[in-house]
């Protein structure tokens, strides 16, 4: 049986406790064998101007896991055209992996708006997505595709945004990022202006 990796795609601008949460809920409570961090250069739906370097964020990303046997921290965006749209990602990694089964892992808010992606029709026909749940967001028409899998998992109102703006006003961001997160972005002097 090919091996099951679970895509969470993300910015990670930076990654939190959130992420953390739904990615080992992913990894331990599905069939998925893995959950890879695919850290996106730039999300076609983001300013690019307010992202940390892309190294950075990958760095951050692997600082978070480092204890974990079941995640990954992917930079496979990093050399593809910019900005990164799924669907070329998912044919890059078939290519790369074709042994492996590539699901995708995103919250009711990107489902509510799938539609909008570039070739959302061929992404439903051909990969499982796995939805986590967000508070005040309808996923859709959508939530009833045959592709599409609601998990159960835990909710956190959590966002890099809230943390950026924390670090920005100098608060502490104790326990919503791990602390070698913390420290990585103290010694690179990441979101303090």
């Amino acid at each position: 049986m090919s091996k099951q990796i679970g895509l969470f795609f993300g910015s990670f601008n930076p990654i939190h406790v959130g992420h953390l949460i739904i990615a080992n809920h992913m990894a331990h409570y599905t069939s998925l064998d893995e959950v890879w961090f695919v850290v996106s250069p730039q999300n076609p739906f983001k300013e690019k101007k307010s992202l940390a370097n892309m190294y950075d964020r990958l760095e951050m990303v692997s600082l978070a896991i480092q204890n974990s046997d079941r995640l990954r921290a992917s930079d496979i965006e990093f050399n593809l055209p910019q900005p990164s749209y799924t669907i070329d990602t998912l044919v890059h990694l078939k290519e790369r992996y074709p042994d492996y089964d590539f699901s995708l892992i995103m919250g009711e808010d990107n489902l509510a708006s799938f539609q909008k992606w570039k070739n959302a029709d061929i992404i439903l026909r051909d990969y499982k997505i796995l939805v986590y749940p967000r508070p005040a967001y309808d996923a859709g028409e959508l939530a009833n595709h045959p592709s599409v899998t609601r998990t159960e998992t835990p909710q956190m109102e959590l966002s890099s945004t809230a943390i950026r703006k924390a670090i920005q006003a100098r608060q502490s961001v104790q326990f919503m990022t791990p602390d070698a997160v913390i420290e990585f972005i103290d010694k690179k002097g990441l979101y303090s202006r």
